[in-house]
Parts: C-alpha cells; structure tokens; sequence
C-alpha cells in the first residue's frame, strides 16, 4: 500500500520527489507553486481561482468551460443570505440527478462503476455526511440507521448506524430528502450571527456553524457529481 499522509503540510517543500500517480483529494493548494514539473496526463476537479499555467493565466478559460461552475464557487458563502441561494441550488441539481436515476433500473442504482461507490450507497453516505454535521451537532436529533460513513471512519464508534442494512432507492431517498428538508429549513430561519457558533462534531471536534454547513455543502456538490458520472455509465437519460 502506498504512504498516505494527512494533516496540516503547508508550507512543505518537495524537492526531486516522485509524486507520479499521487492522488489529492480534500487538500488546500492555496499559494503553491510547481516549478520544473512535467505534468502529463494530469486532471485537477476543482475550484479554480487565479490559476497560471507556464505564465498564461487559464482560469477564465477553465471556468467558463466548466459546467459546474459558478455552483463550484458558490461552496462557501460568505453570508446567511448566500447560503440559503447555494442550498437551492444543490437542491435543484440533486432532484435533476433523481431523475436521471429514475431512469434506469433500480438494481442498477445498486450496482458499483468502476468500484466506486453505488447510487444507493452514495445517498446513504449523504445522509451520514448531512447526520454528522448538521443533524445531530446542530439540531440535537440522532443519526439515521441507513447513514453510510466514508471508509476512514467506518471504525468510529456512531451511534444508532446500522452498516448492514440494505435500504431500497425509495427508503434511501426518502431518508435524504427528510434531511434536505431540514437542512434548508434550518438555513431559512438562521442569521449571519450564528455562523460563529461552536458546535461540536463527533470525530472532528469543535467547528464554527459554518464550517459545519460548508461541509455539507460540498458533501452534497461532490456526491451530485459522482452520482451523475456513474448514472451516465449506467445509460440513464441526459
């Protein structure tokens, strides 16, 4: 198995390193600097702000080829007023990705591409995502049994999951559509003031209200993503 490494390296120097066939995936590269690289055969998915690439700055091109974008830039509102316009969004493309689903078989909702996860496992790992920060830390209410966790914290002792349970597409969206419900319900009634407020997450410590949110944001942009990926391989309609 390859070296894996987590935690804070910014500020790290990397000098005549092999790093061909390295995945990054959830990392900050704000203010990094590659010089003397080959870079061949490379693909970067993310937000891009101010991006220089051999002198041209490219990131104008990238983004207005970028479908997802401006919702990639709408991540991390800066107020309660851009959150509530960045969980419509989400919400308009995951019903636009049920009904892609809705498209094509419900085993095949079942079924892994490429070993990633399923349609169905991948609405489960929402509502854990969504349970995790926000359901049970903000609301006080507790995890849904169908919750999936990501496979670094399957070990972390959550209560009330049931991991060997196997929920229909139907129970599965419904669930996520209970949380979605509450999440916008929530986003509706909250102030800038409340951004700030401490809430404490299992397994992540304590963490402003909107770090909380951020994070169930792009929970959902990314599993979106993935989701239609997979439903595109499994021949559901456009």
């Amino acid at each position: 198995m390859p070296d894996e490494f987590e935690g804070d390296l910014a500020g790290a120097v990397f000098w005549g390193a092999d790093l061909s066939g390295a995945r990054f995936r959830d990392v900050d590269l704000t203010g990094a600097t590659i010089t003397h690289a080959w870079l061949a055969g490379v693909e970067i998915d993310a937000f891009v702000d101010r991006l220089i690439v051999n002198g041209v700055d490219v990131t104008a091109y990238v983004n207005e080829h970028d479908p997802w974008y401006p919702l990639r830039a709408m991540l991390r509102p800066v107020d309660a007023a851009a959150m509530r316009a960045t969980w419509s969004a989400l919400e308009r493309e995951w019903t636009i990705t049920v009904e892609q689903a809705h498209s094509v078989r419900d085993d095949a909702l079942h079924r892994r591409v490429d070993d990633q996860w399923s349609f169905v496992e991948t609405t489960r790992h929402l509502v854990f995502a969504i349970d995790k920060w926000f359901t049970a830390p903000v609301l006080g209410a507790g995890f849904d049994p169908i919750g999936l966790p990501n496979t670094g914290s399957l070990d972390f002792p959550w209560p009330d999951l049931d991991l060997e349970c196997t929920p229909s597409v139907v129970e599965a969206l419904a669930v996520l559509s209970d949380r979605s419900t509450r999440v916008g319900a929530f986003i509706d009634s909250m102030h800038d003031v409340d951004l700030d407020a401490p809430i404490e997450v299992l397994e992540n410590c304590t963490n402003p209200l909107r770090e909380c949110l951020f994070t169930v944001f792009e929970e959902a942009f990314w599993h979106i993503r993935y989701s239609r990926r997979d439903l595109a391989a499994l021949g559901a309609a456009p």
